[in-house]
């Protein structure tokens, strides 16, 4: 089945990049595109792709504004948003991240990265941009202590969530533990749910926010 997606980003150029990118996969292809943040949202709405591509700085409603719009609706069929932008300031990382996005990538990150990042997300996972995660865990890992905030994650639990944290797929996961990739999925659906997080993302960012993520 064609993994049906919207690509929302002011510039014509970007767009029709992006569009070639995506459409030159054997598995995607583009149903929809929006130049500014209210028209992504709209078309969001209307044509429920899978996965909408957001830029941050847009017109009339920024990509963070929509990315949290689009988590926030509780429909069958959710949209699930990866971040691809320009710019890779801590802050808006974290703002998308806390947002509900289910992924982070840079535009410079190339084609192979684009698609993988548009899997992932379907598949129910997350991809960040190598040069972002490594960013994330050496600014926001110190921001507290591994006692500042109370672990309800079983010891196993905080293994596997850490491993998450360091982007690897259930498939890494399950060789890095010796266990079955369904065994991993069990583990990350409890994870989610002890930690109230939506995706792997929100996983990541629990453990690079009270410190438990590998240095």
């Amino acid at each position: 089945m064609t993994i049906r997606v919207l690509i929302a980003d002011d510039q014509d150029t970007v767009r029709r990049g992006l569009r070639r990118l995506i459409d030159a996969q054997p598995d995607m292809g583009v149903v929809a595109e929006a130049a500014d943040g209210v028209q992504a949202l709209a078309l969001a709405r209307s044509v429920r792709p899978d996965v909408a591509l957001v830029d941050i700085r847009m017109p009339r409603l920024d990509g963070l504004d929509v990315t949290r719009l689009l988590a926030a609706d509780t429909g069958p069929a959710p949209v699930r948003v990866v971040v691809v932008t320009t710019f890779d300031h801590d802050e808006y990382v974290h703002a998308a991240l806390e947002a509900g996005a289910c992924g982070f990538i840079l535009k410079r990150s190339g084609p192979a990265l684009l698609a993988e990042a548009v899997r992932a997300a379907v598949a129910g996972e997350s991809l960040i941009s190598p040069a972002v995660t490594v960013r994330l865990l050496k600014h926001l890992a110190p921001r507290s202590s591994k006692g500042a905030e109370a672990n309800p994650l079983t010891p196993r639990e905080t293994e596997l969530a850490r491993l998450v944290s360091r982007g690897l797929s259930n498939a890494d996961i399950a060789a890095e533990l010796f266990i079955s990739v369904g065994t991993v999925k069990t583990h990350v659906a409890s994870i989610q749910a002890k930690l109230g997080t939506a995706n792997r993302v929100g996983i990541a960012a629990w453990c690079w926010r009270t410190g438990r993520a590998d240095p």
